[in-house]
């Protein structure tokens, strides 16, 4: 009885180590930026406010890591195998943060994660992000609501609404991912360039 109890547990063992060994572990998810900041054109004179840039408000799946597809107006999917290197809210802050610090066009830009106090707030909501599939072609888009706020008054002292489509040469991930950088490198230089008008004609 115990011989056969003992056969029994070596089968048992047998089979978990085969179990291990025939199916391969899974891939780990390749991790993805938008690349670097192009390079931005110095604004002059320097702005003498000091600024503040939010993380963009978005809802679900918008402020998560998946990278989004949209197949048709009423699906969504994400790429498996792949995430974004921080939420996509993240990604459009830092993004902004960068190019406005290149522009030097204001006195200093903080993130919101900074205890530092400042003049002004750039608030915004993210309402896409995502790849879209039409007619046999890729493009990506972005929407993204901005403000310019004073902090002292808490008055919007601009307000502006950008929805932007860059075509990828391809579906594939990599071919999506360059467009993804590409659009947030319009978006960053176009938000700087109405920012600092926005103070300028203040």
């Amino acid at each position: 009885m115990m011989s056969r109890v003992k056969g029994i547990a070596a089968l048992l063992t047998s089979l978990a180590v085969t179990a291990c060994t025939v199916f391969p572990a899974p891939e780990a998810p390749r991790v993805m930026s938008l690349g670097t900041v192009e390079q931005v054109e110095r604004l002059t004179p320097r702005r003498p406010q000091s600024l503040r840039v939010d993380t963009p408000l978005a809802s679900e799946p918008l402020n998560g890591t998946r990278i989004l597809t949209s197949p048709s107006p009423h699906e969504i999917q994400t790429y498996s195998l792949a995430r974004w290197r921080d939420s996509a809210p993240v990604l459009i802050r830092d993004h902004l943060i960068d190019t406005l610090r290149q522009s030097e066009g204001l006195t200093n830009v903080v993130t919101d994660t900074s205890p530092a106090s400042t003049d002004l707030t750039l608030i915004s909501e993210l309402s896409a992000f995502h790849a879209e599939q039409r007619n046999g072609k890729t493009e990506v888009i972005i929407e993204l609501h901005t403000e310019v706020l004073d902090n002292r008054s808490r008055k919007s002292l601009c307000v502006r609404d950008r929805r932007l489509s860059q075509a990828a040469d391809s579906g594939e991930l990599d071919d999506v991912v360059r467009s993804f950088g590409a659009a947030a490198n319009r978006l960053s230089k176009e938000t700087v360039i109405w920012v600092y008008n926005c103070l300028t004609d203040d």
